[in-house]
This record gives structure tokens, C-alpha cells and sequence, in this order.
């Protein structure tokens, strides 16, 4: 049985410790949607042209050249997950327009959640996909922290050392991801929250004026919060090579 989209008006926040702090909430607009249908209101569309789209070419895989939930799919089979129910989380394109600093595969047993791989876009266009799960794929459970190291670089004012702890809850009526960049004194602690409700036109509707930029807004405030840490004395970054392994 297919899952029926989801729309979530979430909230997300960044907040980075260390000797220059700066921190923002903002709201951003998600979708849970099953990779494998086609069902959605008229305004959302799967792999065509539509007013708020998800495209299986934005997802699993590099940016532009993904393969959708087949890639998934192989990830998690390498590993020894064969039979999981797979939903994406993800921000949709508007008019087209898609950027996505992370999205996330949730694959559950039951009602239970078993592994997330959480898929990093930067601004350079570098992809790095990291995958959390317990062995045996145990469940997830929200007071759980998985560790990765930081392999891609992200933010320019953060160095490429250092890992991440992963925290997620994920109930019938709400989600809440917790990632934090741990790296001694400096890091960065970023979140995203949201009620989950089924995805309608009209929810689309609001959401377009609400934010009529879509993810082009999202690519706006990241590079305007990078001129206020500029300015607030932050060192930056060259951009290194992106790494060679797809999924860590």
C-alpha cells in the first residue's frame, strides 16, 4: 500500500559554538513522500513539471544524475537490508528550482525505524551520503546518537575534521532530526522540526505564498549567513576535492 505524501511545515536552526557563535532559525517547507508512487494532489508532480515537483534525478546518486529509490535500495542491500519500506524527506523543487543542503531516506520494518541515509548537498555541488543504522538494523529509537565522521566539506567556516552524531525521531504525527558537528570546541548543532500532515493543494498553495522563492530561498540565506560570519571574522575555507566514496 502506498503512502499518501506529506507535507511539513517545519522550522530549522543552526546554531555553531566555539570562539565566533552565530545562530538562526528559520522556515522551510518538507515533503515525506513514497519513491515509489505517483499519488499527490494536482500540484505536486513526480518526475514531470508541476508547481512543487521531487525528481528521482535530484535524489540518489550525484545532483542532476541520481537514480531515485533503486539507489537506495542498493545501499541498504549491500549492507544486508533487503526488505524495508523506504519514504523520503526531502524540500521539493518549486518551479523547478531545487536545492536541497540534506535529504533523508527513512527505511522502517514495521512501524519501526531501522536506518536513515542522510544525503548532503553543498553549495559547490558535492554530494556525500551517510548512513545511519544499528547492527542487525536494530530500531532506531529517538534517544539513540549514531556516529559518522565528516567526510565532505559543508559550511566553508568549518574544517573537514571531526564527525557527526544523528539523533531522529520519527512518530506518526511529528518528526524531529537532530545532527551535530562535533569537532572539540568548535561545531555546529543544526535541527529540523515539523508536524506532519497530508499533503493537499491547498497546503501547497500556502506554502507558495508563504514562500514564494521555494529552495532558491534556502540557497539565499545560506550564502547571507556566510557574509555575516565573513564579517563576524570567520576563517574561510577552499573548497578540497569532494571524496571518492559515495555512502560512508
Amino acid at each position: 500500500m502506498s503512502h499518501w505524501p506529506e507535507h511539513l511545515k517545519s522550522q530549522t536552526t543552526h546554531a555553531r559554538r566555539g570562539g565566533i557563535r552565530h545562530a538562526f532559525t528559520y522556515g522551510v517547507d518538507f515533503v515525506l513522500i513514497d519513491p515509489e508512487s505517483r499519488d499527490g494532489p494536482a500540484l505536486f508532480a513526480r518526475n514531470g513539471a508541476g508547481i512543487y515537483s521531487a525528481q528521482d534525478r535530484h535524489h540518489g546518486g550525484a545532483p542532476g544524475k541520481g537514480r531515485g529509490v533503486a539507489w537506495a535500495r542498493e545501499v541498504l542491500a549491500e549492507r544486508g537490508l533487503t526488505d524495508a519500506r523506504i519514504l523520503l524527506l526531502t524540500q521539493p523543487a518549486f518551479l523547478g528550482r531545487v536545492f536541497n543542503p540534506v535529504s533523508f531516506w527513512l527505511a522502517f520494518q514495521g512501524d519501526d525505524l531501522v536506518a536513515v541515509i542522510s544525503e548532503v548537498t553543498n553549495t559547490f555541488g558535492d554530494r556525500h551520503s551517510y548512513l545511519s543504522a544499528h547492527p542487525g538494523f536494530a530500531a532506531i529509537r529517538p534517544q539513540d546518537v549514531l556516529e559518522a565522521d565528516k567526510l565532505m566539506h559543508v559550511s566553508p567556516f568549518q574544517e573537514i575534521k571531526g564527525g557527526y552524531r544523528f539523533q531522529f525521531r520519527i512518530t506518526p504525527d511529528r518528526i524531529a532530526i537532530r545532527i551535530g558537528h562535533e569537532n572539540g570546541p568548535e561545531g555546529v548543532v543544526a535541527t529540523l522540526t515539523g508536524a506532519r500532515r497530508p499533503m493537499t493543494n491547498a497546503t501547497l498553495l500556502a506554502a507558495a505564498i508563504r514562500r514564494p522563492l521555494g529552495t532558491a530561498r534556502t540557497w539565499l540565506l545560506i550564502h547571507w549567513h556566510a557574509a555575516r560570519l565573513k564579517l563576524k571574522g570567520a576563517v574561510y575555507r577552499p573548497r578540497p576535492d569532494a571524496p571518492t566514496q559515495e555512502v560512508s
